[in-house]
Parts: C-alpha cells; sequence; structure tokens
C-alpha cells in the first residue's frame, strides 16, 4: 500500500466569498438593528449618509451581532492573505509576497480592533477605532493592488477579471478624494458628516465587491489547497491544484 495518500482538497474561492458576505450581512444586520431600536434615523445610508457604519453597529444587540461576525471575519481576512501568497507564489509570482502578507496581516489586525472597541466610550478607545477604520482600508486597498500588480506578470487574473478588479480600485479611490474634498469645501458640520458617512458606505461595497470578483476567480479555475498525508495523518505539505488536477508544490 502506498504510504501517502491525498485528500481531495479544499476549493480556496469560499474564503474570500466568506469575508464578503460576513462583512455585507454584518454592517446591514446592525444597522437594520439600531434602526428599528431608534438609535439611527430612517434613510438610505448610501445616499443621505444619516449615520455611519461604526455608528449603526454601536448600540445594543446591532453591537453585539456585528461582533461577532467581524472578529472571524479579521481571522479569515488573514487566512485568506496568507493563501492568496502562496497562490501567486505557486504560479510564479515571488517578488512582493512579504509585503502582500504584512499588508494582509494588518488589515485583519486592524479590523479586529475595530470590531473590538467598536461601541466603547474614552478617548483611547476612539483612537483605537479610528486606527482600525484607516488601517483597514487602506491596507486592504494597497494590498489589492499589490494582488494585481503581482499577478500581472504570470497571467493572473484573466483580462476580464483584471479589467474588473482595476475598475473597482479606481473606484474606490473616488470615496477616499471625495471625503478629502469633503473636509475641505463643505463649512457645514452635518452636511460634512453626511457626506463622509455616505462615503463610508460607498466604499465600504467597493471593498467587498473586490473579494467577490476575487472569489470568482478562484472559482473558475477550480483551485483547490490540497494536503499530502502520510499514513499517520500528517500534513508535511501542501499543494495548490487547479480543474485538471495538476499541481505545483511550494516554494515559498
Amino acid at each position: 500500500m502506498d504510504r501517502q495518500r491525498r485528500d481531495d482538497g479544499l476549493p480556496l474561492w469560499p474564503l474570500p466569498l466568506a469575508i464578503a458576505l460576513l462583512l455585507v450581512v454584518a454592517a446591514h444586520l446592525a444597522w437594520w438593528l439600531s434602526l428599528r431600536a431608534g438609535h439611527v434615523p430612517a434613510c438610505i445610508p448610501y445616499l443621505e449618509g444619516c449615520t455611519s457604519i461604526s455608528r449603526a453597529a454601536r448600540h445594543g444587540l446591532g453591537n453585539h451581532l456585528f461582533r461577532l461576525m467581524v472578529l472571524p471575519c479579521a481571522a479569515l481576512l488573514a487566512l485568506h492573505w496568507w493563501t492568496t501568497v502562496r497562490w501567486l507564489s505557486l504560479r510564479g509570482a515571488m517578488r512582493g509576497g512579504g509585503w502582500l502578507l504584512g499588508l494582509g496581516i494588518a488589515a485583519a489586525v486592524a479590523l479586529a480592533v475595530y470590531a473590538t472597541f467598536l461601541g466603547t466610550e474614552g478617548v483611547a478607545y476612539r483612537f483605537m477605532r479610528r486606527y482600525g477604520v484607516v488601517v483597514y482600508f487602506g491596507a486592504s486597498y494597497l494590498a489589492q493592488l499589490l494582488f494585481l500588480r503581482m499577478g500581472r506578470g504570470v497571467g493572473e487574473p484573466p483580462t476580464r477579471l483584471r479589467a474588473a478588479m482595476l475598475a473597482v480600485c479606481a473606484l474606490m479611490l473616488v470615496p477616499g478624494l471625495g471625503n478629502v474634498a469633503a473636509s475641505a469645501l463643505v463649512a457645514d458640520a452635518d452636511a460634512r458628516d453626511r457626506v463622509e458617512n455616505a462615503l463610508e458606505w460607498q466604499l465600504g461595497v467597493l471593498l467587498v465587491s473586490w473579494y467577490l470578483l476575487q472569489a470568482r476567480l478562484w472559482w473558475r479555475g477550480g483551485y483547490r489547497l490540497r494536503f499530502l498525508l502520510d499514513g499517520r495523518g500528517g500534513a508535511p505539505s501542501d499543494r495548490v491544484t487547479d480543474t485538471t488536477g495538476s499541481a505545483a508544490s511550494p516554494r515559498a
């Protein structure tokens, strides 16, 4: 009998899909619960900006459920970027992997910090929440750009998906620039808050849509993480394979 056996492997596409779904459900469920409890006014936050994501998830049951979903999502985010680095290295993209992993881990830690301190009071806690939001969005955006740059040299993603991902990254600049413009040009504090809140919701949707595109990339390719197991159940190495069943051993 062969001393090694190979399992069927785990498909990679559910990982970015789960991140996108958890973030969407967490934000909107918290908003709905806060709306029902009267913590936030009724409006379309994407357009009217009556509340921010943080304010919608700061109170009562919505706060607890938001944390319950976002904290595991932060762990999935770290795993996602680790898997992404390995996937790129197996395609032949070796340079920049350390930076990509560092940005991904920074985004995951910042998201965890943000969720942990959301709903707490005090100057230090407000600072931690603000740090979490800024670093999470910034590190995630830079990681997505670096992913596309690393993949370009090895023909990944395919042309249409690459164009869609680039378009999402370009669109994410609009809320950022709009936020800067609102701070500089809008004198009324309430109006400025509404603009910034609406832009925050829009940026969140764009960020999530990028993960949906990556899920589609891995789904179309049929990529799986497979383990080579010895007869005693050990797992000395792993591989990423496509639908053809070919495999490449990691060099990282």
